[in-house]
């Protein structure tokens, strides 16, 4: 009798993993079923209502006549810092590989041919393309534009135009003439633009000038008054993760090309990292450095100082050059900086942006007219500027301990199942046009856009955010379903 009820509990216990299962299958088909069908309702209000002339910008208001980048758009003008033009065609080329479907490398292909018309004779890009002669224009490549030449890496920039261009190269099989040449212009121009040390400068508008390779030191001047360079943008330049953009962009050109080329560029990017370390008793890193390698001013608001964002990027760019080349080199400078970062906390547990040379004290500014004053008082600072940010030091150290035990930690994907709750989210979320609408709350908007307190606006990089979330769980869903 025994026997006989332990057998029927088994199949019991059988049947309902059976069942279940199917559920389970079932479930995923229909999630899957409706992430396809909203990448497409998305992506065609995006590219077939918000687009212009194949670019984006970042933000717009709900009748789409209103424009906004750095400031306000025309709609003869694109952007290319991120989350502008770049950051959409490869959203879109994520969505053509999630799903083989043309229209979406269509769309990548727009947005990379509307790059390719605001390329600089420098090679790279500045922050915006427009396409009104009488316009904004710079130098462009083709002819049609004026006045400046200065390619720019800030806020990745040029970094993220010839990341879509050559991914985009790449899906059209590299036989797209203007797009492949455009790709190798531009990359041609970046490695002309790395300095002998391995840095590159914020701004370039050709090779840079050989220089010595030393070691970051402390200035032996008076650097509140003394040492102070107008054209900084020229010099060892760190400040918004310049060279974790361009860690990102030279293995891109690595793995999609083949070139050891870019492979050697990026490796002497982190050994410049590896050199701009500040010593004791503050070895973080700084905004910007001269070619004597001593931390210098940027803009008047910007002092030479240890700098607690940069230092925090460097050392995640640092982390992302190991799982890379897999040289652990890379990772020594890591705990010293890690400990200089937590005896640098604010008693809200917050950073200072900027920290006094040698002191390590907290270091602010205040402002009257247009004139700015350093002070160590945190009160009544001007509100254009980040003086304190979040510490991710907990996250730094998770994924620096992960990392050391398995190499590839940086490149795990995110659990399946947790994605699959984000997706249902953010279906949720889309209105039927195929929109995610934001709300204005009050926070300053990248590129200062101006919006009314609850006035409704569309975001690129929430598109962007929601289109790469729904085709990698697209992605995913191959394998897994598979698996389950």
């Amino acid at each position: 009798m025994f026997y006989i009820m332990k057998k029927w509990i088994v199949f019991g216990l059988i049947t309902g993993l059976l069942v279940s299962s199917g559920f389970c299958a079932e479930q995923d088909i229909h999630l899957q079923r409706e992430a396809s069908e909203g990448l497409r309702k998305a992506s065609e209000f995006y590219y077939g209502r918000v687009a212009s002339l194949g670019g984006y910008v970042y933000h717009y208001s709900l009748d789409l006549k209103q424009r906004w980048g750095e400031g306000p758009a025309t709609h003869d003008q694109v952007w290319v810092e991120p989350p502008g033009t770049p950051t959409v065609g490869m959203a879109f080329l994520k969505a053509f590989e999630a799903t083989g479907e043309s229209f979406y490398l269509k769309a990548a292909q727009e947005a990379a041919e509307a790059l390719v018309y605001g390329q600089l004779k420098s090679g790279g890009w500045t922050n915006l393309i427009d396409f009104d002669p009488k316009g904004r224009v710079s130098q462009y490549r083709n002819g049609k534009g004026g006045g400046k030449n200065n390619s720019s890496f800030d806020d990745g920039q040029s970094q993220s135009a010839v990341q879509l261009l050559m991914n985009v190269d790449k899906a059209l099989g590299f036989q797209n003439q203007k797009i492949h040449e455009a790709a190798s212009y531009a990359l041609d121009s970046i490695l002309a633009a790395q300095f002998a040390n391995g840095g590159f400068p914020q701004v370039w508008t050709g090779p840079v000038d050989r220089q010595p390779v030393l070691k970051a030191k402390y200035p032996a001047y008076d650097w509140r008054t003394e040492g102070r360079i107008k054209n900084y943008w020229d010099m060892y330049t760190l400040n918004d993760n310049v060279c974790g953009y361009l860690v990102e962009t030279l293995n891109d050109a690595w793995r999609i090309y083949e070139d050891r080329r870019y492979l050697v560029a990026l490796k002497r990017l982190g050994n410049f990292l590896l050199l701009a370390q500040m010593p004791e008793p503050q070895p973080g890193w700084c905004q910007q450095y001269n070619y004597a390698m001593v931390p210098i001013w940027a803009r008047k608001f910007e002092p030479a100082a240890i700098a607690s964002d940069e230092t925090q990027e460097v050392i995640l760019t640092l982390m992302r050059i190991y799982s890379i080349t897999k040289d652990p080199k890379y990772l020594k400078p890591i705990p010293p900086a890690l400990v200089c970062l937590k005896r640098s906390l604010l008693p809200d547990g917050q950073l200072a942006r900027f920290y006094e040379l040698k002191t390590n004290r907290p270091l602010y500014m205040r402002r009257e007219g247009k004139s700015y004053f350093l002070t160590y008082d945190d009160a009544g600072l001007p509100g254009h500027y980040a003086w304190k940010i979040s510490s991710k030091l907990d996250e730094i150290k998770a994924e620096y301990t992960a990392l050391r035990r398995d190499a590839s930690a940086m490149d795990k994907k995110p659990d399946y199942d947790e994605l699959a709750g984000k997706v249902r989210g953010i279906l949720k979320a889309m209105d039927e046009q195929g929109r995610w609408v934001s709300i204005y709350e009050g926070k300053k908007l990248q590129g200062q856009a101006k919006f009314k307190l609850n006035e409704p606006y569309l975001s690129s990089a929430v598109f962007c955010e929601n289109v790469e979330l729904l085709s990698e769980y697209l992605l995913r869903s191959k394998t897994e379903s598979i698996n389950r």
